[in-house]
């Protein structure tokens, strides 16, 4: 008798483990998906090659860009790739169709060729756009 009282309540409690809940269907239905908006910021270049420049003379590279979307845009950090890269930005919000310049200082201290990358994080866009400036130094 015991041992149908614990069988008994083996199987109550096996039971009582599965559930019957109905499939969560999704919120967002196929058709309200939306590809991902294209970026609000154009960017004139993204990679520029300074050529040769002269050793020991710093070079400034400017990269400019255009806010082509409906708001402002703010340039929240701008980080060079190394310590011999110097960033200077427009602080200022840049209103819709108006320009606006990330300036990357290379200091040219080593001869031989160089790329170094510009990093520069907005509010228009969740991923930072990496620039690069590149050249040689004699």
């Amino acid at each position: 008798m015991k041992m149908i009282k614990i069988s008994m309540l083996a199987l109550a409690l096996g039971l009582m483990s599965f559930s019957a809940i109905a499939p969560v269907q999704s919120l967002v239905s196929e058709t309200s998906i939306s590809e991902p908006s294209a970026s609000t910021i154009v960017w004139k270049a993204e990679t520029i090659d300074v050529g040769q420049i002269p050793q020991g003379t710093p070079k400034a590279i400017v990269y400019e860009f255009k806010n082509t979307g409906k708001t402002a845009v703010v340039i929240t950090n701008v980080q060079g790739s190394c310590g011999c890269t110097a960033t200077d930005y427009t602080k200022e919000p840049v209103q819709p169709g108006k320009s606006a310049k990330v300036t990357a200082t290379y200091n040219a201290a080593n001869k031989g060729a160089f790329t170094k990358t510009v990093t520069v994080t907005t509010s228009a866009e969740t991923t930072p756009k990496v620039l690069t400036l590149k050249g040689t130094v004699i």
